[in-house]
């Protein structure tokens, strides 16, 4: 395993880290509590030691699982939640108080608390981030005190996918130590802005779909169909369905294999390859995941300039 630090948050993150959506139970289809927790595990025995979650994934779920696994482990995981808005997506015309109102913020902490089983939460991020807040300050103000308590340590964001220019300003503001951002192989728009502000006021980036939502593994096809409590059902379908195996294809040409654990390890190298970001989060929902991701560095496969240019002029559009 590779370790970066965080931004100014100091900490020494794994470049690899577990995305834990799916484990909620929701939004992806059935998952058994298990493998979950065997899943865990198998990524902290291969050295991650970074976890994102959120109070939504699941109500609460995936952060009581994560907390199960955390009281048996004697390793320091670092724990990132969020908190979730009122409203999903909160109107670009709102204000922060109207998705995340001093109540919401505290109900949804103390919540958390409870569900990881811990006393300080490592990381705690807003789910959800419009322009128009920038100058907002209730809800910084109210998670300073949550700091001033010893409950939270770190302050970050998480932006809507497509959406990354939106915090630009609130980067200036210095509220926040990171930024979560969809980027990936097939979603490298955060490089044109984002990124270069980001590494001038040292804010750690958490990059999340590092696998575009398992598409850049390669195990989609023309036939594959979701369940239809799996979110992916809406949004591979159809032409876009087409549209990213069509991105795949060129994605294997370029690196020269259509190897599953190939194509996971070009497109783990290459999400955190990138400077600006500290940590990649891929969706772990068992132990084989855990050990295809978190073994990429066995695999000897670090993407040559030339690779690494050829895929930075061919995807650079629409998120995925």
């Amino acid at each position: 395993m590779e370790y970066k630090v965080l931004g100014k948050t100091g900490l020494k993150v794994s470049a690899i880290g577990f995305g834990a959506w799916a484990i909620g139970g929701n939004m992806w289809g059935p998952q058994d509590d298990n493998d979950s927790i065997a899943a865990i595990n198998k990524a902290i025995d291969l050295g991650v030691n970074f976890i994102d979650t959120a109070l939504a994934y699941g109500n609460g779920h995936s952060e009581q699982v994560i907390g199960k696994v955390l009281k048996t482990r004697k390793e320091k995981i670092y724990i990132a939640t969020k908190i979730p808005p009122l409203t999903w997506p909160p109107p670009p015309d709102s204000h922060s108080k109207d998705a995340f109102p001093r109540e919401k913020i505290i109900e949804s902490i103390e919540t958390s608390l409870r569900n990881l089983d811990v006393d300080c939460i490592d990381l705690i991020q807003l789910h959800s981030w419009r322009e128009n807040w920038t100058n907002d300050t209730e809800w910084y103000e109210t998670l300073c005190k949550f700091k001033e308590q010893g409950k939270i340590k770190h302050i970050g964001v998480s932006v809507h996918d497509n959406m990354e220019d939106e915090v630009l300003g609130l980067i200036e503001t210095g509220r926040v130590d990171t930024i979560q951002v969809v980027y990936n192989i097939c979603a490298q728009t955060p490089k044109q802005n984002l990124f270069p502000k980001v590494q001038k006021y040292n804010i750690g980036i958490i990059a999340r779909v590092p696998l575009a939502y398992g598409a850049l593994t390669g195990k989609f096809t023309p036939n594959t169909t979701f369940a239809n409590d799996d979110f992916r059902k809406n949004k591979y379908t159809g032409t876009n369905l087409k549209e990213i195996l069509g991105k795949i294809e060129r994605f294997k040409t370029i690196i020269g294999s259509d190897d599953k654990r190939t194509l996971i390890a070009y497109a783990l190298h290459f999400a955190f390859s990138n400077p600006a970001v500290s940590t990649t989060i891929p969706g772990i929902r068992n132990a084989q995941q855990a050990e295809e991701n978190c073994n990429i560095f066995n695999r000897k496969a670090p993407i040559s300039s030339k690779i690494l240019n050829e895929l930075n002029e061919f995807f650079i559009q629409k998120t995925y």
